[in-house]
């Protein structure tokens, strides 16, 4: 059966979001002062994705709210900097300081060079849209901003409204369900291995892992590895030719 449709992941696929973070912080850290508690910027970037990761998997696992995990992100890495009772800040002083950084991120947040055009190529031929990790205003608003929005059409399926996360099968199949295909005529797209390559292929799509920084590292039998969005439309063009 021919791929018909295409599903994307958002951030470090389509949306620099390790750019505008790093942005983020580091102009964050320099205006309130701390970004020279750090021997280098990098420790300060590695200290804020570490705590990141942890808090955002307690919003994924349902047990935190998108502004809960960005709250609690906040106390623990100003704890770790050994901020004075980081721990009892409420949540609105939690939040404020968020903010800021925030405000530094979404200055900076912009899309991959490769992705407005891939999606102009493919948006003819394919049905495409979103399966994320996040929730839907947030991402909506996201690649409105960065002008991606419009090539995406209507198919914008996140976690936080599901109720369940990739790599469960479930969300991909909703996604699938949103473009009005069956699986086994949607490819996935996502810079994850396991998150989003391997979930997509055990959901039963046509799996693709964009591996931007072109590591190298093997790929399981059936995931195709990208190094630019831009080649994916001749890819599947080679798969499946487009009538």
């Amino acid at each position: 059966m021919p791929i018909r449709g295409v599903l994307f992941d958002v951030d470090d696929t389509l949306f620099d979001y390790t750019g505008s973070e790093q942005a983020g912080i580091l102009a964050h850290l320099r205006d309130v002062g701390l970004l020279e508690r750090f021997p280098t910027p990098q420790a300060a970037l590695t200290l804020w994705r570490d705590v990141m990761e942890y808090q955002y998997a307690r919003y994924l696992a349902r047990e935190l709210t998108l502004r809960g995990q960005q709250i609690e992100r906040t106390r623990q890495f100003l704890a770790h900097l050994g901020h004075n009772g980081a721990e009892h800040l409420s949540d609105e002083q939690a939040a404020a300081w968020f903010a800021g950084y925030a405000a530094h991120r979404d200055a900076a947040w912009a899309a991959f060079p490769d992705a407005e055009p891939a999606l102009r190529q493919l948006a003819p031929h394919y049905r495409l849209g979103i399966v994320s990790n996040s929730d839907a205003d947030h991402q909506r608003r996201k690649l409105r901003t960065i002008g991606l929005l419009d090539h995406l059409g209507d198919v914008l399926v996140c976690s936080d409204q599901h109720g369940e996360a990739k790599p469960a099968p479930g969300i991909f199949h909703a996604g699938c369900a949103a473009l009005g295909l069956p699986p086994h005529e949607v490819a996935y797209v996502g810079d994850k291995y396991t998150v989003d390559a391997e979930g997509a292929r055990k959901a039963g799509l046509h799996a693709f892992w964009l591996d931007r920084a072109a590591t190298g590292a093997p790929a399981a039998d059936g995931i195709h590895v990208l190094h630019l969005l831009t080649t994916l439309p001749h890819v599947l063009a080679t798969l499946t030719p487009v009538p």
